[in-house]
């Protein structure tokens, strides 16, 4: 598939249709606060570190979200166990007080819905590593969702993020194998990545499904269950993603 990706910085106008773009994304994970507050801050304040892939035609079949932190900090030097969300944090922080970056984080890949399955992912990582180091940095790191989890959603993350193949070695996890076979290391598990948290009647809503009964509710997407109090009136989700480090340099 001939394939065409930029930057936003560069192709601005791709700016509505890589959000109007078909996914997979289930509802509930649009509810995290810190991805809430800060998504469109990423395409605003860094939208070099954004890409978008079009197809032949220039239709956009792809995005990648990343953003520039500094690890080596006071407090920090260790990928954080609130992975996905903790990092947004870092680096906007570090935006506004004017620290100097010296680490590129992954944020998102999504493949538009009508191109799963033609290796666009593992394009788009490419393309991600390769800007990043294009700016100069010499790592990029990465709080992967792993895509095979919502079928073992009461399988331990720290089992799963480290399960291997027998054949090859590779993880077991699909899209973990993707980072692996990119160069990528498995370093750490994130298990408090992100957190969505609601009232019962907004999870039904996301989700469909009663949410009637105090204890663990297992909802399509989700890579654990999430944790319900009905007689309380609310459901929390709080979701474990796997770091992985990519050396670049």
């Amino acid at each position: 598939m001939d394939l065409n990706v930029t930057t936003l910085a560069e192709r601005p106008e791709l700016e509505g249709a890589m959000w109007s773009m078909k996914d997979l994304w289930p509802e509930f994970m649009m509810y995290d606060p810190v991805g809430w507050a800060n998504m469109g801050r990423i395409v605003r304040e860094f939208p070099e570190y954004v890409l978008v892939a079009t197809d032949a035609g220039g239709a956009v079949v792809a995005r990648g979200f990343s953003v520039p932190f500094r690890l080596d900090a006071e407090g920090r030097r260790e990928l954080p166990s609130r992975g996905w969300d903790e990092v947004l944090n870092w680096a906007f922080s570090d935006l506004r007080h004017g620290r100097e970056a010296d680490t590129v984080s992954a944020i998102e890949i999504t493949v538009h819905l009508d191109h799963l399955g033609k290796g666009l992912s593992h394009r788009m990582l490419a393309a991600m590593r390769e800007n990043a180091g294009g700016r100069g940095f010499a790592e990029l790191v990465a709080p992967v969702r792993p895509n095979g989890k919502h079928l073992e959603a009461e399988a331990s993350i720290h089992e799963y993020a480290f399960r291997t193949r027998e054949a090859d070695g590779l993880p077991h996890d699909p899209w973990l194998r993707v980072h692996v076979r990119a160069g990528g290391v498995i370093e750490s598990v994130a298990p408090a990545s992100m957190t969505v948290s609601g009232s019962v009647e907004q999870w039904r809503k996301w989700t469909g499904l009663p949410f009637d009964a105090d204890g663990p509710v297992e909802v399509p997407g989700a890579l654990v269950p999430v944790h319900c109090e009905a007689t309380r009136g609310y459901a929390v989700y709080v979701e474990p993603n796997v770091w992985v480090r990519h050396r670049i340099a």
